[in-house]
């Protein structure tokens, strides 16, 4: 079993965007969490999302950040106000049984380094993860209907 998600939440640089993958932790989910856990690239290190310290959120979540660290407000932001809102995101599907302790997640995420507001940051990630995990993947019908308008917040045709 393996589950992806994706969501955006929230305006401007405040905005979270935040793609998941959850799996068992004997599969393919499993091997793709220790292997990037293990091998960090330069900008991106990946770390063991936690509610507080030394209390990581169930399922073990693994935080990656889709942008480099820019600047100490980007980290701070970051490490976290975004990762305090992935850890709640993830326990909120826990706790409403859309999603069960035994498995893995990765949560890849983007923080803007321009982003200022770390209450929006975490409201707006805790948002997008639980979105993400919860969202079902669109009938086919509706993404060939909007093969030929595609937008995002960052482009629109």
């Amino acid at each position: 079993m393996m589950r992806i998600g994706e969501s955006f939440v929230g305006e401007g640089a405040d905005a979270a965007h935040v793609n998941t993958v959850l799996g068992e932790r004997e599969g393919p989910v499993g091997t793709a969490w220790a292997t990037a856990l293990a091998t960090p690239s330069h900008g991106h290190t990946p770390f063991v999302a936690v509610l507080r310290p030394s209390l990581p959120v169930r399922p073990l979540t693994l935080f990656v950040n889709k942008a480099p660290i820019a600047h100490d407000r980007h980290a701070t932001l970051t490490w976290g106000a975004a990762q305090a809102g992935v850890a709640a995101g993830v326990a909120d599907a826990l706790a409403e049984g859309d999603i069960e302790e035994e498995h893995v997640l990765i949560a890849a995420v983007w923080v803007n380094p321009e982003a200022k507001d770390a209450d929006a940051i975490y409201a707006n990630n805790r948002a997008a993860t639980r979105n993400a995990l919860v969202n079902q993947p669109p009938a086919l019908d509706e993404v060939l209907a909007a093969r030929h308008s595609p937008a995002n917040p960052f482009y629109t045709p």
